[in-house]
C-alpha cells in the first residue's frame, strides 16, 4: 500500500473549506485514539480516494468547524451526503455499512453480539487501565488486559472475532498501542508477558497496513503528557472519572 500524504493541521489562522460540497471528509487528528479508529476504518476499506482528512490543531481549532460544521466542536467527525456524523464506535460501523471495501463485521450472528458487548466494555477497560496510572500497582491493568486475554479465547483466530481483522480490533487498538507504551515505560510492566493471545493479537494487527499507516504516537510525548495530567489530577479533589474525561478532551472525544 503506498504511503499516503498527510496535510497538515488546520488551526485557528485556516481557510474554511468549501463544506457540503459532495465531498466526504473526515475531521480527525493524528494522536487522537477516537479518530485513529475511524482512520483505520477508512485505510482498511481503502478508501483514501474516497474520504479526505482534514485534521485539526485541537489546541488552535478553526472557529468554523465549531460553527458551520459539528457544533459539538469535538472529532472524529465525518462529513458525508450533506451531513456530519461523530461519535467514533458509530462512525467505523457507518464507515463499513455504506462505503465499498472488505466487510469489517462477519455475518455470523454470534460474533456480532461478541463484537457489542466488547464495544459496550471499553469503557470500563480504559478506565481500569488508568487506575493504574494513579498509582504504584499495576493490579487493575493486569485485570484488563487478562479480560482481553480471555475476549481473544471466544473465537478461532488470532482477531477479537475470529480469523479476521474487524471493527472489534478497530475499537481497542488505539488504546493498547498507547497503554502498552505508558506501562512499559513508567512502570516497566509488559502487557503480553504470560498472556499469550494478546501478544499473537498485537503482532497481528501490527501487520494490518492499514493500522501501520495510523501509528503517529509518539512514546516521550505520550508519556509526558499523561503524566502531567495524572500530576494534575491526582493532586487535586478531581475524581478519575474526571481525569478520563480530560484525556477525552485532550484527544478531541470531548
Amino acid at each position: 500500500m503506498a504511503t499516503e500524504y498527510l496535510p497538515p493541521p488546520l488551526d485557528a489562522t485556516a481557510e474554511e473549506p468549501t463544506l457540503f460540497d459532495g465531498t466526504t471528509r473526515l475531521y480527525m487528528t493524528y494522536t487522537c485514539p477516537f479518530a485513529q479508529r475511524v482512520w483505520i476504518a477508512r485505510n482498511y476499506k481503502g478508501l483514501q480516494d474516497k474520504i479526505k482528512l482534514v485534521p485539526l490543531n485541537l489546541q488552535n481549532r478553526p472557529a468554523w468547524y465549531k460553527e458551520k460544521v459539528y457544533s459539538v466542536n469535538k472529532v472524529p467527525a465525518l462529513e458525508h451526503d450533506g451531513k456530519v456524523i461523530g461519535e467514533s464506535l458509530d462512525l467505523i460501523k457507518y464507515v463499513d455499512t455504506n462505503f465499498e471495501g472488505p466487510s469489517l463485521l462477519p455475518n455470523d450472528p454470534d460474533k456480532k453480539e461478541l463484537f457489542e458487548e466488547l464495544s459496550s466494555h471499553i469503557d470500563k477497560f480504559v478506565e481500569m487501565v488508568f487506575t493504574t496510572f494513579k498509582g504504584d500497582s499495576t493490579t487493575e491493568a493486569g485485570a484488563a488486559f487478562d479480560h482481553l486475554e480471555h475476549a481473544l479465547t471466544k473465537h478461532d483466530g488470532t482477531f477479537l472475532l475470529g480469523d479476521e481483522f474487524s471493527l472489534a480490533d478497530i475499537a481497542f487498538i488505539p488504546f493498547v498501542e498507547r497503554f502498552e507504551i505508558y506501562l512499559s515505560e513508567v512502570f516497566n510492566y509488559d502487557i503480553a508477558a504470560g498472556r499469550p493471545k494478546v501478544a499473537a493479537w498485537i503482532e497481528a494487527v501490527n501487520e494490518i497496513d492499514g493500522y501501520k499507516q495510523t501509528k503517529k504516537t509518539k512514546p516521550k510525548e505520550l508519556v509526558e503528557f499523561y503524566k502531567k495530567i495524572i500530576s494534575v489530577l491526582f493532586c487535586s479533589v478531581y475524581t478519575l472519572g474526571l481525569l478520563v474525561f480530560t484525556v477525552d478532551y485532550y484527544t478531541g472525544s470531548c
